[in-house]
């Protein structure tokens, strides 16, 4: 009866520690939630106030302007979400896929933010595919950032054992959703490329 005991207790243990390993902690929660919210906020400041002539302007051919920047984010937003983060947690957890996890966090946010590599995006997330307004590609993007933000918020912790494919590999469901924000992250500085290019209209 004690060996019984013993034996369900351990058994417990293990399984306990298993469920905890799977699980985010409070600092990683935290710290994509100041991920998602600084990118959403630092994206409508530097919109705030913008002329026609400053969004649409381009510092050459091949570049996008700020109005396109904006758009490009707000197609991209849901999909991201949608493709790559809702996928992974609507998956089962698996512990033992963890080796397939091609990066660390930090090495995911540096290669998505870095402005190094052009990446030539998919024709469905090209900003011509948005037939808005900038601004109102802005309000767009704001709308589905609050409820992602949201969702993150309720989410259960066990992202770290669930998993999405990405053309470079393996990430986990909690990685997703720094990639979506790290993705806005990148195209901020693209703006602030734009918006430090000599020719940039002073209004």
């Amino acid at each position: 009866m004690k060996r019984s005991f013993l034996t369900i207790s351990v058994v417990l243990c293990w399984v306990c520690m298993s469920v905890s390993a799977q699980h985010i902690n409070k600092e990683e929660r935290q710290l994509a939630l100041k991920h998602l919210k600084s990118t959403q906020s630092d994206l409508s400041r530097l919109a705030k106030g913008l002329s026609d002539a400053q969004l649409n302007y381009k510092p050459d051919k091949s570049a996008w302007s700020i109005a396109e920047c904006i758009k490009h984010i707000a197609l991209t937003e849901d999909n991201i979400w949608n493709y790559f983060v809702a996928t992974a947690w609507a998956s089962e957890p698996k512990a033992d896929r963890r080796d397939e996890v091609v990066m660390t966090d930090e090495q995911l946010i540096a290669a998505i933010e870095s402005r190094a590599n052009k990446v030539k995006t998919n024709e469905a997330f090209e900003p011509s595919q948005l037939k808005v307004a900038p601004l109102e590609a802005l309000e767009l993007f704001q709308k589905s950032r609050k409820s992602h933000i949201a969702a993150f918020e309720e989410a259960n912790n066990a992202m770290r054992h669930q998993y999405a494919s990405l053309p470079f590999g393996i990430i986990d469901g909690y990685q997703a959703v720094l990639f979506l924000s790290a993705h806005t992250r990148r195209h901020i500085e693209q703006i602030k490329e734009v918006m430090a290019s000599p020719g940039f209209p002073a209004q």
